[in-house]
C-alpha cells in the first residue's frame, strides 16, 4: 500500500465520489469547502493505493493535545479485504506519540445500518480505541467518541474541536 498526500490541486474525482458516497449528507462539508480547509487547517489528507488502484482516504486533524481521525473511508467493494485494517494500522503508527480520537455513528442509536455500525465499533475496539462515554448529536445522528492513548476526553474537548473547525471554515 502506498500513501499520497492530497492537496487542492491533486484531489481527484475518485476521492470526491468516495467522500460523497461513504458519508451521510449530514456529515459532509461541501467538497469545495473541504478542499479549502486543507490549506487553512493542519489537516493530513491522505489517499491510499494498492499499486495504482485507489483504496480509500483519511483526513486527520492534527492538534497539540490529540489528533482527530476525522474522515476514514474505503471503497465499498474493497471493504472486508483488510485494507481498512492496514490503513488504520498505518495511522496508529504515524500518530503513536499522542492520543487519537474519532467519532462514529453510535451503535446504540436505532438506524437502518445497525449491523454496519456495530462492526465498525468492534473494529475500533479491537484496534485499541476505547469508548469515552462522550456523545454528541448533530442533524439527528448521535455520535460516540472513541479514544486511543493516555488521558481523558470530555464533551468540552469535542466542543473545542467544533469551534476550531467553525473558525477555519467560516473565515
Amino acid at each position: 500500500m502506498k500513501a499520497k498526500q492530497i492537496t487542492q490541486e491533486n484531489a481527484d474525482n475518485q476521492i470526491k465520489e468516495l467522500y460523497q458516497s461513504a458519508f451521510p449528507k449530514e456529515e459532509q462539508i461541501p467538497w469545495n469547502d473541504l478542499l479549502q480547509l486543507i490549506s487553512r487547517m493542519p489537516l493530513d489528507f491522505t489517499a491510499y493505493y494498492d499499486g495504482e488502484d485507489f483504496i480509500g482516504f483519511t483526513i486527520v486533524y492534527q492538534r497539540k493535545t490529540f489528533n482527530w481521525f476525522w474522515y476514514f473511508a474505503v471503497r465499498e467493494e474493497l471493504r472486508g479485504k483488510g485494507y481498512g485494517q492496514e490503513i488504520l494500522s498505518f495511522l496508529i503508527d504515524k500518530y503513536k506519540d499522542s492520543p487519537n480520537i474519532l467519532d462514529m455513528e453510535s451503535p446504540e442509536q436505532p438506524c437502518d445500518n445497525m449491523e454496519q455500525r456495530k462492526r465498525r465499533h468492534g473494529f475500533y475496539l479491537r484496534n485499541g480505541f476505547r469508548d469515552t462515554h462522550v456523545y454528541r448529536t448533530f442533524e439527528g445522528i448521535t455520535y460516540t467518541i472513541m479514544m486511543m492513548g493516555e488521558g481523558t476526553f470530555t464533551g468540552q474537548d469535542y466542543d473545542d474541536i467544533i469551534r476550531e473547525l467553525q473558525q477555519f471554515w467560516w473565515k
